[in-house]
């Protein structure tokens, strides 16, 4: 997996997100996980893990195993259960947090995805942490957007990225600094495209690059209900020799047309092309199965 994103060029990944399942994976897996992907990828990218959980001390000391891994940033998502979940208590959680933890921390924002939400009139209060270093937005919110551009503003070195797929093209054109996206692991490569075309400032480029990209995913996703989610991306790692199998904690299915859709875009039997946005011509290592 670290070597097929060395390949894609890409600067970092983040390990025990969503996408990779990190909130239902047993702590012994989680380090498993993190060594492996630290020794992988040491001196070629920056590994970051998300670290959330229930109370701020919790979440603060899987901050300090996740360093003790080997990794180099702290990612931090809503809690999946909080009592008494006042505005005050939110943003003291994440206060907390960024303040004593041993690694810097990204802030990963789910928007009203989440049942837990910091209230975007005290975004900027928080946003000022120093030790605040990174924005993963996916809450899919323009309103939250502007506040996230907002504090770039004001503090500079704070990196927002876009963890919105399906609109890409959207936020790098709006000012965010790159992606950090659950499929990229796939995607990474047309999704370079985009950061290209909009830099350039060829937004039809962008558009077309993020429509592609697009119709790739709902044929991996199972369409545009995404009801393959998690085993179709896993069946399409598989197929590309990257994993060796397409199980997955979440028990999504594989339907008959969603399998189809994914060989036939690795296969090149769809005419799309889509194997040339998904794969170098030079691999750095031999896949697991030939691809």
């Amino acid at each position: 997996m670290v070597a097929h994103h060395v390949d894609l060029g890409v600067a970092g990944i983040m390990l025990a997100g969503t996408c990779g399942e990190g909130p239902w994976l047993r702590d012994r897996d989680r380090e498993t996980l993190a060594r492996a992907a630290v020794e992988a990828g040491k001196g070629k990218l920056i590994v970051a893990m998300q670290v959330s959980d229930n109370s701020w001390g919790r979440v603060l000391d899987n901050a300090d195993r996740a360093a003790s891994w080997g990794v180099e940033l702290a990612v931090v998502a809503a809690p999946s259960f909080f009592i008494n979940a006042t505005t005050k208590r939110m943003v003291a959680h994440y206060t907390e947090v960024a303040r004593r933890s041993s690694l810097p921390v990204g802030l990963y924002d789910r928007g009203t995805h989440s049942p837990y939400v910091v209230p975007e009139s005290h975004l900027p209060e928080l946003l000022a942490e120093p030790n605040i270093v990174v924005i993963k937005d996916s809450a899919q919110q323009p309103s939250r957007r502007k506040c996230y551009l907002a504090a770039r503003e004001a503090r500079p070195s704070l990196k927002i990225f876009s963890g919105s797929e399906f609109d890409c093209d959207e936020y790098l054109e709006a000012g965010y600094d790159g992606l950090l996206l659950g499929g990229g692991i796939f995607n990474a490569l047309m999704a370079r495209d985009i950061i290209k075309a909009v830099r350039a400032g060829n937004m039809p480029a962008a558009k077309a690059a993020q429509a592609r990209m697009n119709d790739l995913m709902y044929r991996v996703y199972g369409g545009t209900k995404i009801e393959c989610w998690m085993t179709g991306l896993k069946e399409l790692l598989v197929q590309l020799g990257i994993f060796s199998s397409n199980y997955n904690l979440l028990e999504y299915p594989l339907t008959p047309e969603c399998l189809a859709q994914i060989q036939a875009a690795i296969s090149g039997a769809d005419g799309m092309g889509f194997r040339k946005d998904m794969l170098v011509a030079q691999r750095s290592f031999t896949p697991l199965v030939a691809a």
